[in-house]
């Protein structure tokens, strides 16, 4: 392999492995390396969530366009777990942890928003919609452009987990009382799931930092119960998705 080739192997392995452990793979060809197949482990699962967080709230969101509707979808919740998402983003983007370890709370914020614009578009709140969006770009500008201490964003983040439980809890409420998930998208739900169980893992190789660890492992606990939910109302909501389909007929 000549030196050009090289370097641009190095510079795309060093996304996913750090400048020691490219070396003890692919230099001293040691491959029994503990804590370097950790860490490397936990930089591929984070540019995997990162990959995946492009997409898992699309199913949700093409769900409410395509119904014109957010009926079941609880705005207070949309707008809990917004706000415990760009809480976690704004710490570890001052922090300077590696985007790794966090670049899917950025994807996720923009496309829970979108979530809360739509439900308050299609139950004609047009200029509520719109006011949500611009209130949300102040909030995220105050948190990250340098107008927020360090020490406030501490304190917003060991609250995150309270705000993450009532945010879902609130979700599994509204979902209790109406006997079904309403136009919460499963794929959506089990994304979010499975990502929050990895960011365990890769929160503990990657920042250390428990209160971050702590936010996902709270997280993990009630996305299973809104993933309970929907398997346990599965055959409610067939029901109602075929009314639907009746009535447009």
């Amino acid at each position: 392999m000549n030196s050009t080739a090289y370097n641009i192997f190095r510079q795309a392995a060093l996304f996913i492995l750090t400048p020691k452990c490219f070396d003890n793979y692919f230099i001293d060809f040691n491959f029994t390396d503990g804590p370097c197949f950790s860490a490397t482990l936990s930089k591929a699962l984070g540019v995997f969530l990162i990959l995946g967080s492009l997409l898992v709230k699309v199913p949700q969101i093409l769900k409410i366009f395509r119904n014109k509707s957010g009926s079941g979808i609880n705005m207070f919740s949309v707008t809990l777990d917004l706000a415990a998402i760009t809480i976690h983003m704004a710490y570890n983007f001052v922090k300077e942890f590696p985007f790794s370890s966090w670049g899917d709370t950025l994807f996720l914020a923009v496309q829970t928003v979108i979530i809360g614009v739509l439900v308050l578009w299609y139950n004609k709140a047009t200029i509520q919609s719109l006011l949500y969006l611009i209130i949300y770009v102040i909030v995220c500008y105050v948190l990250m452009g340098g107008l927020t201490p360090i020490n406030v964003l501490w304190s917003l983040t060991s609250v995150n987990i309270v705000i993450v439980v009532a945010g879902k809890g609130i979700q599994a409420w509204t979902n209790y009382k109406n006997g079904n998930t309403g136009q919460l998208a499963a794929i959506t739900l089990i994304m979010l799931f499975g990502g929050s169980l990895a960011r365990i893992f890769t929160s503990i190789q990657e920042t250390g930092d428990p209160i971050v660890i702590f936010t996902y492992i709270a997280s993990s606990s009630v996305n299973a119960l809104l993933v309970f939910q929907l398997v346990y109302y599965w055959n409610s909501n067939s029901k109602q998705e075929k009314r639907k389909k009746k009535k447009k007929q």
